[in-house]
């Protein structure tokens, strides 16, 4: 039995070695998931003999080619998942600054969710959802696990965390896929009556709200203090639909109208 995965997206940011790139597209396409973002991959748009990219890559896919073929390429993190509703960043290591963690059991629960309409209807909690993972060397920066509303930490050897990037794309792959059997003929019939709003729609307020609290010099740009990374964590652990990111940046207006007048 299986499920085809439509709904989550892969997203490996500057990926160095397109071996791996190529070794991800396989690890993807054993469990049913087909759609691959790539962000300034290093080395891959070199073409070989056949003018089809990297033939590293293709050789690792070892038969999951037309996950490559179709694999969109961005020049940003924020381009790769600007449609996308939840965002959920892979890491190994420990931040300053700790975001929502998940393990991978936990994070595919999370992405099959199911809720319910004003009806009692079961609804799906996000429409589209991207699964993001840094470098091989250095994982993601502080201002691109930013960009995420989760973490999502793979438990390992404490004395040995390292993961290969297409081996850790599998272990969550995997997990997908299970939790997606589970839910096997649920989230088709679902629809969601207030969606999510999108990583770039979050990304608008996040900049709209730093503007207003450095009107009202609630904030200061010299001297930020980690406030808006701190806003962040705040935010995403709400999933902001569309229309509350509506209501919250007219608020925002409205104080900025209220600042004007007052001056």
């Amino acid at each position: 039995m299986s499920v085809k995965i439509d709904n989550v997206r892969i997203v490996l940011v500057e990926t160095n070695h397109p071996g791996n790139i190529g070794a991800t597209a396989r690890a993807m396409k054993n469990m049913t998931l087909s759609e691959l973002a790539l962000v300034s991959p290093k080395s891959y748009t070199e073409a070989d003999g056949e003018g089809k990219g990297h033939g590293k890559a293709y050789a690792r896919a070892s038969g999951a080619t037309d996950v490559l073929y179709s694999a969109q390429i961005y020049n940003s993190l924020a381009e790769a998942i600007a449609d996308c509703d939840l965002v959920i960043g892979a890491s190994a290591r420990l931040r300053a600054v700790t975001w929502p963690e998940l393990n991978p059991r936990e994070m595919a629960e999370k992405i099959f969710a199911i809720g319910q309409d004003a009806n009692g209807n079961p609804k799906p909690a996000y429409t589209k959802t991207a699964i993001v993972f840094g470098r091989e060397d250095a994982g993601l920066t502080n201002d691109e696990m930013d960009l995420c509303q989760f973490l999502v930490h793979i438990p390992a050897n404490a004395e040995y965390t390292s993961l290969n990037i297409a081996a850790a794309v599998q272990v969550l792959c995997y997990e997908l896929h299970m939790t997606a059997l589970l839910h096997q003929g649920q989230i088709s019939k679902a629809a969601n009556e207030h969606p999510l709003a999108s990583s770039q729609e979050i990304e608008y307020f996040y900049e709209h709200l730093e503007q207003t609290l450095v009107e009202l010099t609630f904030l200061n740009p010299d001297n930020p203090m980690q406030l808006m990374r701190r806003l962040r964590k705040l935010y995403n652990r709400c999933g902001l639909d569309k229309i509350e990111v509506n209501i919250l940046r007219g608020i925002l207006t409205a104080i900025s109208r209220g600042l004007a007048k007052s001056k």
